[in-house]
């Protein structure tokens, strides 16, 4: 038996799907007739629920892609074969603190929110009000909404509303105007991240890390290909969501300098061994050889 609130993901005889907050008196009204929810929260996750009209629902517990795949949307958001990525490569784990800035709809706050967990920490900053509400609003759906996120809305301009974090996310137009704001943040060695649609915002941005404190700077693109999975015959989907943008990471690093005490006794130049340079001269004349009697050989040919 299904408790009252909890997100259930329904799934018609063709596959079409919906994600509900379960309330048992509310009626989910589809083309194959009218589900009632409380025969939902009576079957429970695993089992089948028939409309008025027989048709069967599957009932499913929702899991983090489906939350992702479901919050409301006003703005474009970033996809789970992106968030997969980038949360591995900024290492977003139970008891984490993440800054983001250009949180949008929420997406990628809803997944930062459910890794850190109640122990981490979530700063998400939009300068756009209605924005922030509408990812405050996803956050409650999606049954994160414990203190675990908090909004900050600013300008990032003036800075972070954070210091210390372990890991940072920017998600704006452009970021390269931000890079220099990003040490005072984040502690000395945290990795950041970026997401930007087009290649010349990639090349400003790579050109601000560069000139800043920053190392291991790297740039890709991910695409998933889906395949119809049909036994007999497999084979690529015709359709795919191809780019969505190019993901940046880099470390805060201050760059190395190497000090080296020319007069120091420990720095001595080495004399060579003639020896050794005898056997790379044969070892050369050895390979010359051999590459004219090949020469020969196909001339004869």
């Amino acid at each position: 038996m299904l408790k009252p609130g909890e997100l259930v993901l329904l799934v018609s005889p063709k596959g079409k799907r919906y994600l509900r907050k379960l309330a048992p008196d509310d009626k989910l009204h589809t083309q194959d007739g009218i589900l009632p929810m409380a025969a939902v929260a009576e079957a429970g996750f695993g089992h089948t629920a028939r409309t008025h009209m027989g048709r069967s629902y599957r009932i499913m517990k929702p899991t983090l892609y489906d939350l992702v795949k479901g919050v409301k949307r006003q703005t474009q958001i970033i996809y789970p074969k992106e968030i997969g990525y980038l949360v591995m490569k900024l290492g977003i784990g139970p008891g984490v603190t993440v800054v983001e800035a250009g949180c949008g709809s929420g997406s990628l706050t809803v997944a930062l929110a459910w890794f850190v967990g109640p122990q981490g920490k979530v700063y998400t900053h939009e300068r756009r009000p209605e924005f922030l509400k509408l990812n405050a609003r996803n956050l409650a759906w999606a049954g994160l909404d414990d203190g675990r996120v908090t909004h900050v809305e600013k300008d990032i301009a003036e800075g972070f509303g954070c210091t210390d974090a372990d890991a940072l996310f920017l998600d704006v137009r452009t970021p390269e105007d931000y890079v220099g704001r990003i040490p005072e943040a984040v502690k000395p060695g945290a990795p950041v991240g970026f997401l930007v649609p087009t290649t010349n915002q990639v090349s400003a941005l790579i050109a601000a890390l560069e000139a800043g404190p920053f190392a291991d700077i790297e740039m890709l693109e991910i695409f998933l290909r889906r395949y119809k999975p049909v036994a007999e015959r497999l084979r690529p989907d015709d359709r795919m969501v191809a780019h969505t943008g190019f993901l940046v990471f880099a470390r805060v690093q201050e760059p190395a300098v190497d000090l080296v005490d020319t007069d120091s006794p420990d720095c001595v130049a080495t004399e060579s061994d003639p020896e050794t340079e005898s056997q790379g001269e044969a070892c050369a004349q050895e390979c010359t050889d051999v590459a004219e009697e090949l020469e020969d050989s196909r001339g004869l040919g």
